[in-house]
């Protein structure tokens, strides 16, 4: 037995209909996946997330899993509403390059009415490339890993639901080590619609 890490698959077995076997298959490392965080804290907040998500169906990129949806205060910022805040795993065998996810994400934001009139302001929706695979990169348009995911608990706790043993490309730590390490005190609770 491939002591691998796998899920669980249902399949009829053939010499007994309507009876289920289970088969392991293999889960693809976290490391060869992309993470975006997702938060909105204006209007019908988890209607926003929900439209996010897809939107980033309808621009092909895969939503291969979600963590549960926290409601997290605003940090770095002035008082505004609570955030609903979580984090999608997207496939990378299918996805563009980086800079293009990016602009795929935009896409989405300003579909849903994402403005920029204020920095750190209140949103509709906020999409961000948190990591693409081992991806350390800068551009004009994206950091890669985000450069400010390794302080935000609002992302490090659903990250963590996800994938708590990924590594941190840069700071060579684990998503777990860094929630528990993070100077962020930040009240991130998961959310009961």
């Amino acid at each position: 037995m491939s002591s691998a890490k796998s899920t669980d698959k249902l399949h009829p077995t053939k010499d007994t209909p309507g009876r289920l076997t289970i088969f392991a298959m293999p889960i693809a490392p976290c490391n060869a996946k992309a993470y975006v965080g997702l938060g909105s804290n204006l209007g019908d907040r988890a209607g926003n997330i929900l439209m996010a998500i897809r939107g980033m169906l309808n621009e092909e990129l895969t939503v291969s899993r979600v963590s549960q949806i926290y409601e997290t205060e605003p940090v770095e910022t002035f008082a505004q509403p609570n955030f609903l805040n979580m984090v999608a795993e997207l496939s990378a065998d299918r996805l563009p390059p980086p800079e293009e996810t990016m602009e795929r994400l935009l896409r989405v934001e300003e579909s849903l009415g994402r403005t920029r009139n204020l920095a750190k302001g209140p949103r509709t929706i906020d999409l961000d490339l948190l990591l693409f695979g081992n991806e350390v990169r800068q551009s004009q348009l994206l950091t890669l890993p985000h450069p400010r995911l390794h302080q935000r608990r609002f992302v490090l706790e659903p990250l963590a639901e996800l994938c708590p043993e990924l590594q941190h490309p840069v700071l060579h730590r684990t998503i777990s080590e860094l929630l528990r390490e993070t100077a962020d005190s930040s009240d991130v609770k998961r959310w009961i619609g």
